[in-house]
């Protein structure tokens, strides 16, 4: 045998869309290996409570639940391993695939669930209370914040919807827009400045986020006076937009001009016959779990067709 290993189908990553993918994959007998990259779980470890995720009537946290997905996955054969891909060799199969820059593996089907990291503001305070009342979910997390006041960070079509749907839970929604006009699309400013709850902050950058604990509040500096306030809030969202995981896929991958993956409508699959993609990965839209998990399964049954036809 050579000394690289061979395997029938390689999963890039974790989450609620590599795992799943893994646990269909193992189900049909496809032997599934999957390296987990440098956030094992991906984004949901670092949520707290899911509590829009079927079957748990009582809520899970995020951790927990990829903890529950991993089991569900090697109890059905996968092979999860711990290591980060760094590099690939997509230019026939089997696929060679690097792995933690030293190790390389090659792979008959790959399905790509590297996600996608939120961009965060760069604060201290907002990593210090990252799941205490600092969020870059709305979506997940705004349900917490009924009837209580919380800040937005963010000028696009997300920061927009984000607040939108914050507006209709919470008492009052702040936003907070860097320049003097948002980036967003006509109709998403619409509807934000006729919201009678949501007060537009613009030319405003958020010095510090407050609270020893849990936010309490956030400290904001006019970019043009340079003056500073204090807003008293229970919820602090980033919403600056997320950065696809997909950087190693340059020039292999056809990617759209945010990095995230082209796949093609309705399938899993990618410009590359054999090479599929699941999760925040190739969705800038929805980004959920579910979402995710219920992509991980198409790529699963897209790799075992592919496999299946040749």
């Amino acid at each position: 045998m050579s000394q690289n290993e061979h395997i029938e189908c390689l999963i890039i990553g974790s989450g609620p869309a590599g795992y799943t993918a893994a646990i269909y994959a193992a189900r049909a007998d496809m032997k599934p290996v999957m390296y987990e990259g440098m956030q094992p779980g991906g984004q949901l470890t670092i949520t707290t409570e899911v509590e829009n995720y079927p079957g748990f009537p009582h809520g899970v946290q995020g951790p927990e639940m990829m903890n529950m997905f991993k089991e569900q996955a090697t109890r059905l054969g996968a092979d999860v391993r711990y290591g980060m891909a760094t590099a690939v060799d997509f230019s026939n199969r089997p696929f060679k695939v690097t792995i933690d820059e030293s190790k390389v593996v090659e792979a008959q089907t790959v399905i790509i669930a590297t996600g996608a990291s939120a961009k965060w503001l760069g604060i201290p305070s907002e990593q210090r209370l990252n799941t205490r009342g600092v969020s870059a979910c709305a979506v997940c997390d705004g349900f917490f914040f009924r009837g209580k006041d919380v800040a937005i960070v963010g000028g696009g079509d997300t920061a927009c919807e984000e607040a939108s749907y914050l507006a209709k839970l919470c008492n009052k929604v702040y936003m907070i827009v860097r320049k003097e006009s948002f980036r967003a699309s006509k109709a998403m400013q619409q509807r934000v400045s006729t919201t009678p709850n949501i007060e537009i902050l613009y030319n405003t950058e958020t010095d510090e986020i407050l609270g020893e604990d849990k936010v309490s509040g956030a400290r904001l500096r006019n970019n043009k006076t340079n003056e500073l306030r204090e807003i008293a809030i229970s919820g602090f969202f980033v919403a600056i937009g997320h950065h696809p995981n997909t950087d190693i896929f340059k020039g292999w991958i056809d990617l759209d001009e945010q990095g995230y993956i082209k796949t093609v409508p309705g399938s899993s699959r990618t410009n590359i016959a054999g090479v599929f993609a699941c999760g925040d990965a190739q969705d800038k839209i929805y980004r959920q779990a579910i979402t995710a998990a219920g992509s991980g399964c198409m790529a699963a049954l897209d790799a075992e067709r592919f496999l299946a036809a040749q």
